[in-house]
């Protein structure tokens, strides 16, 4: 496939029109045609395939042998991952890793897999080999190992027709590269790894009931810094799925992220943070995290609704066509952008949290 070649075939939207055009049947022969085309294998691929399968499971055994609890440290690793893998994915087109390989569009298990043992791998090792270093010394320990790993396993997946970058993504780059792969990677891959990280520490703190110093009152202001720079962080990386037009010129602080927006954001979050803190103080942390990420959806829903009639949120192309074409009652936002808004917010609360916990604790 070539990488300046428009949308993928297959995505829900153009299944829809083709069933309205041909019937079921015939459609889904093509569909399923389509699909196992941009799926089909070969030997450098399958090979790639297996040997990620292969180096996770000796990455997870090793890892064994430094930690505990480790199958809760894999899915907690791999929910992060997924989370960020299938809301990000109209960004790039991840092809020829065989049929059996995909679980989502082409979100594939594999990629996925190989993700989690990479970061996990490091972030179990740092910790074992810099036990005596701050949290934040070896947070910066995970981000620079990872920023390398990171970059040649995107040479690696480019260089064999794996990886592909949606239009939005290549209009967005400056066009430099390092063997195939942007040259951006060098600021995608700490923030993309730092959100995981984060999303993964929060909760092993709970998993391991690491133990806190207990919190009178929240440091609102500094709470609103963090948050300012998570939510600036994941819009660095989401920026070529939505556009945000017609805002302030004054408050356009890269490309097309707007300073308004991102406070918008970080608003809706410290008042999901003060009602759970008001009203749910003493409930277990994971009902209080899934409240948290329902008061997030159902303040932003409305807000993204009319943001987007509006026009100022406008979705490329390629996350258009990945929409299966139901939205939501009322305010009419398709259903995949209702899904992600509670599923980014929860890598971002995640990022919150996990640094609060960090300072307050001097960890």
């Amino acid at each position: 496939m070539s990488e300046t070649a428009s949308l993928p075939l297959g995505s829900c939207q153009q299944l829809l029109d083709l069933i309205a055009e041909k019937g079921l049947i015939q459609a889904a022969m093509e569909h399923e045609a389509e699909h196992a085309a941009m799926r089909a294998t070969n030997f450098g691929t399958l090979a790639f395939g297996l040997s990620v399968i292969v180096a996770s499971v000796c990455v997870f055994l090793f890892l064994g042998r430094f930690t505990d609890k480790l199958w809760r440290r894999i899915a907690v690793m791999a929910i992060g991952v997924l989370i960020f893998e299938i809301f990000t994915a109209p960004m790039w087109i991840n092809n020829s890793l065989g049929r059996w390989a995909y679980v989502y569009a082409d979100v594939s298990w594999i990629l996925t897999l190989g993700w989690t043992a990479m970061i996990l791998g490091v972030v179990v090792m740092v910790d074992h080999w810099f036990a005596t270093w701050s949290a934040a010394k070896r947070f910066g320990v995970y981000v620079g190992v990872l920023l390398v790993l990171v970059l040649i396993a995107e040479i690696v997946v480019f260089n064999l027709g794996i990886r592909r970058y949606a239009p939005e993504v290549l209009e967005s780059i400056s066009g430099l590269r390092i063997l195939g792969v942007p040259i951006e990677v060098f600021y995608y891959a700490p923030v993309f790894t730092s959100l995981i990280i984060a999303f993964y520490k929060y909760w092993i703190f709970l998993i391991d009931g690491v133990a806190m110093v207990p919190v009178k009152r929240r440091n609102w202001l500094r709470a609103l810094v963090i948050g300012f720079i998570a939510v600036f962080m994941f819009e660095l990386l989401i920026e070529p799925m939505v556009r945000n037009d017609n805002f302030p010129a004054w408050s356009y602080v890269y490309h097309d992220i707007s300073f308004v927006m991102t406070c918008c954001w970080v608003v809706i979050i410290a008042v999901a943070a003060l009602l759970t803190d008001r009203f749910l103080m003493g409930v277990p942390v994971p009902i209080r995290f899934g409240v948290a990420l329902l008061v997030i959806g159902a303040l932003m829903l409305p807000i993204e609704s009319w943001l987007i009639s509006n026009g100022y949120r406008v979705y490329g192309d390629s996350a258009v066509a990945n929409f299966s074409g139901f939205t939501t009652p009322i305010t009419g936002v398709a259903a995949e952008v209702a899904f992600a808004i509670p599923f980014y917010a929860a890598l971002m609360v995640c990022f919150i949290r996990h640094w609060e916990i960090v300072l307050d604790n001097h960890l």
